[in-house]
């Protein structure tokens, strides 16, 4: 009895043992199944290269597939370019999750892959290893819904005769077509003569599917932005020049954005300086794009090349918005080096049939110099050059402060320290005086910074003086402001004595001189805040300047208001004979501490207004 039930329990044993095998079994065999689904929706289909089957266990469709491949040649060289599309053929809202492309030898189509891939949107697609040739196919990067895709074919240095390319495109987990056949390039015969160069307009660019982001900058593609920070897929305002160097190491993708109604454009330059740069336009040309590259010599219109520099060509025009993006060679005859270093300018402006004209306002350009197949970065950029910043602030220094509280002082406030010298003169003399010289020499600076700027008289300033885009009458007030600077403190100088009669004279044209200046100073900041190369945002500047104005026009007239106060409590038996220097000594206490007031609060406001402008200024 004893031996039965040991036998039936060692039965029972081996039944549990198998049961628990039996669960291990299937447990293992689902976390496979799930393994090769989940792992082919992010694309990572190598182990399909040879037959391009997604091995999802299911027949592939028999009916013809709602897919089309084309491409943007028929014939190709050694090493040439070429760009592969794949789209939805039908009207209907159709769509595909997943593909796989390769380039074949058409003669030997169970052959391995030929030749090797340029992503254009590494966001949508990535490059896999087929054989022993890395990024000679091309997959998704995930599961979303497509309905166009584009890769870049470069050819080998020794292809076959003629080239087809397939795709397997992937609908559904179990809707799917193999090896869709795609047009067939035949391998241009070379003849003795040179061939010529293709025109960049030889090859039409295509339309782009989807917005370009701001995802990456910084990790993965190197950016500059304008505002700071901006992000083209929402913000409609947002100027944005992206590029990323291809896995291989031979190109760069460029991808160009930015509201206009004229062009976009990029350039790369050796300097901060217009001229001798290496620039690529994005133009709309009735509806379409014209995407093309140029060098620009000096201050002029850029001279398009006339060489086929670029390809993998695509673009979108939506609400005024112009996107584009293509492919360049980091080595190119007679164009920049990629692996150097260079200073980025982003502009844009208006064209018609073709010619560009300058741009709006000034460029775009970076802070640093940036190699452009280096790490990624996110770069900044100021559309103010560092010399008319100084311009503006030494500018609104004098006029805003200087200026107006040696004026202040001049007027109101000769006898508020009536016993009080400095260098055997009166303290508000010296005050006054000290604070012109200074106001005379930062002026005299600030007004020879924009001619080194500009190297001279601008032209613009001669032939653009009233078009919207010009300086206006801005240098030429100016100019008339710098003049009076140096006629007051001249005229100082020869001043007439205190009891000469031609005394009166002087005063008059030395209030005259200076009040002609002060006004023309506040009309030229005015205009000033609007200039391409100092644009403060409006209608903040304009608003804060009126604000200014006002703030030291109620300060004088409260301390006219005071005085007239002071001059009606005193007997009217006094008025003709006592003068306010006398009236200010018999009531000193209550004057001094009413305009030592008036004059602390004026400084801190008129302090706080310049600080405004300079942090202002500082961020551009």
């Amino acid at each position: 009895m004893y031996r039965v039930e040991l036998h039936c329990r060692n039965w029972q044993h081996r039944g549990e043992a198998s049961a628990m095998w039996r669960l291990y079994f299937t447990l293992a065999a689902l976390t496979w199944c799930v393994d090769s689904v989940e792992g082919f929706s992010n694309g990572k289909v190598g182990v399909a290269c040879g037959d391009m089957e997604p091995q999802h266990g299911h027949e592939p469709r028999p009916e013809p597939p709602p897919y089309m491949v084309s491409v943007d040649k028929s014939t190709f060289s050694p090493g040439e370019n070429i760009t592969v599309s794949l789209q939805v053929a039908s009207s209907d809202p159709m769509f595909f999750r997943g593909f796989l492309m390769e380039a074949r030898d058409a003669g030997k189509l169970d052959s391995p892959a030929v030749g090797f891939f340029i992503l254009t949107d590494p966001h949508q697609s990535q490059l896999l290893q087929c054989g022993h040739t890395q990024g000679s196919g091309v997959s998704h990067t995930r599961n979303t819904k497509k309905t166009q895709v584009q890769a870049v074919w470069e050819s080998p240095e020794k292809p076959p005769q003629r080239v087809q390319f397939l795709v397997t495109v992937v609908h559904g987990y179990k809707i799917y077509w193999v090896k869709i056949a795609g047009p067939v390039v035949s391998l241009r015969e070379m003849t003795a003569a040179p061939t010529t160069a293709v025109s960049p307009q030889a090859t039409s660019p295509t339309a782009l599917s989807t917005q370009f982001s701001s995802v990456g900058c910084g990790h993965s593609k190197s950016c500059l932005r304008d505002p700071v920070g901006c992000d083209p897929e929402s913000d409609p305002h947002c100027f944005f020049l992206s590029f990323t160097t291809d896995e291989a190491g031979r190109s760069v993708m460029f991808e160009l954005s930015g509201p206009t109604e004229g062009y976009v454009s990029f350039a790369l330059s050796h300097d901060k300086w217009m001229g001798n740069d290496d620039v690529y336009l994005c133009e709309n040309d009735r509806g379409s794009v014209t995407i093309s590259a140029g060098y620009v010599s000096g201050r002029t219109h850029p001279e398009l090349a006339a060489e086929e520099a670029l390809w993998g060509r695509a673009w979108r025009l939506v609400d005024g918005v112009i996107q584009c993006r293509f492919h360049r060679s980091i080595h190119l005859h007679n164009r920049f080096n990629l692996n150097q270093s260079y200073f980025l300018f982003l502009a844009h402006g208006r064209s018609h049939n073709g010619l560009i004209y300058k741009h709006h306002h000034q460029p775009l350009i970076s802070t640093i110099q940036k190699v452009i197949t280096g790490l990624p970065e996110d770069l900044s950029g100021s559309r103010s050059p560092l010399l008319i910043k100084f311009h503006g602030v030494f500018m609104l220094t004098v006029w805003m402060w200087i200026v107006s509280t040696a004026a202040l002082i001049a007027r109101h406030y000769k006898d508020f320290w009536p016993d009080t010298t400095v260098l055997g003169q009166r303290l508000w003399f010296q005050l006054h005086r000290t604070m012109m010289v200074l106001a005379v020499v930062l002026t005299s600076a600030a007004f020879t910074l924009p001619f080194i700027y500009r190297r001279g008289w601008s032209k613009c300033c001669l032939e653009e003086a009233f078009r919207p885009m010009g300086a206006g009458s801005h240098p030429y007030i100016g100019c008339a402001v710098m003049a009076l600077s140096i006629i007051q403190p001249i005229m100082a100088i020869l001043r007439p004595v205190p009891e000469s009669p031609r005394r009166i004279i002087f005063r008059w044209l030395h209030f005259g001189a200076g009040t002609a200046a002060q006004i023309l100073a506040t009309v030229c900041v005015f205009l000033g805040a609007a200039q391409q190369a100092l644009l403060l945002p409006s209608p903040w500047s304009p608003a804060v300047l009126t604000g200014w104005l006002l703030w030291i026009m109620m300060v004088d007239l409260l301390l006219l208001i005071h005085q007239c106060r002071l001059r009606g409590n005193s007997s009217s038996d006094d008025k003709e004979n006592i003068s306010f220097a006398q009236l200010d000594r018999l009531q000193h206490g209550e004057i001094s501490k009413v305009k030592k007031m008036v004059l602390v609060v004026f400084l801190i406001g008129n302090t706080g207004f310049l600080a405004a402008f300079i942090k202002t200024i500082a961020s551009l």
